[in-house]
């Protein structure tokens, strides 16, 4: 004979499908997106590993003051580490049309080879093939013109250069920059006639033996930096490990997969908890029928099976249904979100095994354990209890004394508090986690807006000029400086570039008092590796193994900067420089008479601002969805607990009917206590999340270069309760209609 208690699986599911539809529906979304995510990021990020083969991606790129002759470039390639080197110039043009800049190339047809996207590339001297990243953000399409300098040119296709997947600028940027940053394709004869105006001797290198990992990669680089510098002097030297443009992309994705991987986890952790309330609640309600199953034979495991059966099966049919929206509709969405922050080629959809081990059967194991665990503690009592219904383990404790000069009201809300302790305990958490995605999806942008503007606030000059060879201006107002590159010294935080500054004693732009004894640090660079006055700041040739250490004597209000300030005397001091050397001016207004040509950088605004622009374009859609997925998440959670805390009390909720409390007084005590925990909640888990997401920003951007300080405005910590409090009014809305369906009969039932 069949075992009747299957046929009680459809039963009890027809009798709380309200539930499990919303838990359906929500565990479905949350894994269908998740899903989607991973087989997106997955299908990339192979795509993105082969592109290393399929695209002969370089293996490191230098960049020399003038042009190597056919013998210097021999000498290069033949030295201890064998490399093949490729001239891979190019030059710089401002466009005419939007405010942006581009570095233009040649076809590469043996290293760095590229993707075409849409179109084609550019046949002849009048037409340009341009990065399709930085085309749809300013709006260039196929066919349209674009003007470099003072060539006007035709776009005749959209192309991916697998060197530069993310547009970064310049190595020691923090972030990069697809919007007023882009690179292109001509014709190797249009690119000589742009001239020599911004031209970048960058040469391209393969090693005749691949490094076998980062290790020996980092020791091959070094020795051929000083081998190279040894021939002529680099003015950049760029690894593939260390390069930004290359590898953000790769380490970004596959970061991404862990970070909403976790994120699915912590939700899972939440319903499983959730299920095994709702489950307890049931076994209470159950009780008679329990102690009967049990005195008539059935063991505490067939119960335990029984109980397990239909969260199991919700939440497999979830993730079923979840992985094939993941690999239909939510994929592109996740494809969408992924090309529309970087420069990737072409992918393939690929079967992702671990996306359907993080999506199905991680958090069946998750909603297993925890409800296993509940189902064992909860089923151990033996069957005479169960038909007493008496469900304590321990022997039955007076019940605590409450003063009497409270009112009979309060009392009795007070009791319904200390019944569901373990519901309102999860009713916090799931608050305190619901909170964290609404905060982050509500401070996200006014962080970013705010490190826009304390950039801004706290920039040195309105313009920086980095020369190649100290030359003289007549600009008025305009401030010589030392400027160098140098290298981070921290065990525990990647290395990165520092720009060290020699400053003029009363210096008009950089106002700190300092001395040829000691320097001082950005306040970004105190913040990220915790460097104080006092301390000694050690840092490293960026083009060699030789260290320096410095005494810190103050920090320097600059909190977006990776950065070190001491006097031109002591910059030339240090580093062995001619009197009276500089290389760089300070102004407030543009320098027009030195030539282009000896002009390394300008730095202005908007190359200072270029982070936050371009976060607010890769993440603007995932902040709203965070938001939105937060608000949902908390509604989910306090609706499922508070049905538990009613259906729990049903009993004294219809007694409290027969003694003649209408339904407005019965809301009082339950709903209004439920209200009251749920606002303690929201209040309480504000200073919590404050904390929680410092950290998790901190150790987020601690793996970019530079510093973003952590902001969220005073407004967000009255917004985030304020949401809270008007989705808990649309819960309790619907809360006040159960308590009005429970029957005046449920009081004389089950009664001891």
């Amino acid at each position: 004979m069949k075992n009747p208690l299957i046929k009680r699986l459809p039963r009890e599911l027809k009798g709380e499908i309200g539930k499990y539809i919303v838990l359906f529906l929500f565990i479905t979304m949350m894994i269908g997106i998740v899903s989607g995510f991973l087989v997106a990021a997955g299908s990339m990020a192979t795509a993105y590993d082969e592109s290393f083969e399929k695209y002969n991606i370089e293996q490191g790129n230098f960049e020399l003051l003038q042009k190597a002759d056919d013998e210097t470039i021999k000498k290069i390639e033949d030295g201890k580490e064998k490399v093949k080197v490729y001239e891979n110039f190019y030059i710089e043009r401002e466009t005419k049309e939007v405010d942006s800049t581009v570095r233009i190339f040649k076809n590469r047809k043996d290293i760095d080879k590229i993707c075409v996207m849409e179109g084609e590339l550019p046949a002849t001297d009048d037409e340009i093939a341009i990065d399709r990243m930085y085309a749809v953000n300013n709006d260039y399409k196929v066919g349209d013109n674009i003007t470099l300098g003072d060539k006007k040119l035709k776009v005749t296709g959209y192309v991916a250069l697998s060197d530069y997947s993310a547009l970064y600028s310049n190595p020691s940027d923090t972030m990069f920059d697809s919007v007023k940053f882009g690179v292109a394709i001509v014709t190797d004869s249009l690119f000589d006639e742009f001239g020599e105006t911004n031209l970048h001797y960058s040469y391209s290198w393969k090693y005749d033996k691949a490094p076998v990992d980062d290790k020996d990669a980092q020791d091959k680089a070094e020795e051929l930096m000083k081998h190279i510098n040894s021939i002529s002097p680099l003015t950049q030297f760029i690894p593939e490990y260390s390069n930004q443009a290359i590898h953000f992309t790769g380490d970004d994705i596959k970061g991404d997969s862990t970070m909403i991987a976790v994120f699915l986890y912590l939700f899972m952790v939440i319903i499983a908890f959730i299920f095994a309330i709702t489950t307890g609640n049931t076994i209470a309600k159950e009780a008679n029928v329990i102690g009967t199953l049990r005195a008539s034979g059935y063991t505490k495991a067939e119960l335990v099976r029984h109980y397990l059966a239909t969260p199991m099966f919700v939440v497999l049919v979830a993730a079923v249904v979840g992985n094939i929206l993941g690999y239909t509709c939510f994929k592109d969405f996740a494809v969408s979100a992924y090309y529309g922050s970087y420069s990737l080629p072409t992918y393939v959809t690929i079967w992702n095994a671990e996306a359907f081990v993080k999506t199905t059967v991680v958090p069946l194991i998750i909603l297993f354990l925890i409800n296993l665990i509940m189902l064992i503690n909860k089923l151990s009592l033996s069957p005479l209890k169960f038909l007493r219904r008496d469900l304590k383990k321990h022997q039955k404790k007076k019940a605590f004394k409450l003063n009497t000069k409270i009112g009979i009201l309060k009392r009795f809300r007070l009791r319904v508090v200390f019944q569901n302790i373990p519901n309102y305990v999860t009713i916090f958490v799931g608050v305190l986690f619901a909170s964290v995605i609404i905060f982050f999806g509500l401070a996200m942008k006014p962080m970013l807006l705010h490190y826009q503007e304390v950039i801004e606030d706290n920039m040195i000059a309105k313009y920086q000029y980095v020369l190649k060879a100290p030359i003289e201006t007549e600009t008025k107002g305009a401030e010589k400086y030392c400027a160098g590159s140098m290298k981070t010294v921290d065990d525990k935080l990647k290395e990165e570039n520092v720009t060290v500054y020699g400053i003029q004693k009363d210096s008009k732009f950089v106002k700190a008092d300092i001395t040829d004894d000691g320097v001082y640090i950005s306040d970004g660079y105190s913040q990220k590796f915790g460097i104080d006055v006092g301390d000694e700041l050690t840092m490293k040739e960026s083009y060699g193994d030789k260290k320096y250490t410095f005494k810190v004597d103050g920090v320097y209000d600059e909190p977006a900067a990776i950065a070190v300030y001491m006097t031109d005397d002591n910059f030339i001091k240090t580093f062995d420089l001619d009197d009276g050397y500089f290389n760089g001016y300070f102004s407030n207004t543009k320098i027009k008479d030195i030539d282009d040509l000896y002009i390394a950088t300008t730095i202005t605004k908007d190359d200072m601002t270029k982070t936050s622009r371009q976060l607010i374009v890769s993440m603007g859609s995932m902040i709203s969805a965070f938001a939105g997925a937060g608000i949902i998440s908390f509604m989910l959670i306090i609706y499922l607990l508070s049905k538990v805390v009613i259906e729990k009390n049903s009993q004294s909720i219809s007694m409290t009917k027969i003694l003649g409390y209408n339904n407005r007084e019965i809301n009082s005590l339950y709903i209004t206590t439920t209200s009251i925990v749920v606002i303690v909640s929201l209040i309480l888990s504000v200073p919590l999340v404050n904390v929680t997401l410092k950290y998790i920003f901190i150790a987020a951007f601690a793996q970019y270069s530079g510093w973003l300080p952590y902001y969220i405005p005073a407004y967000i910590f009255v917004e985030v309760p304020l949401f809270g409090i008007i989705a808990y009014a649309v819960v309790a809305f619907i809360l006040t209609r159960r308590v009005k369906k429970v029957p005046l009969d449920e009081a004389l039932k089950n009664v001891e």
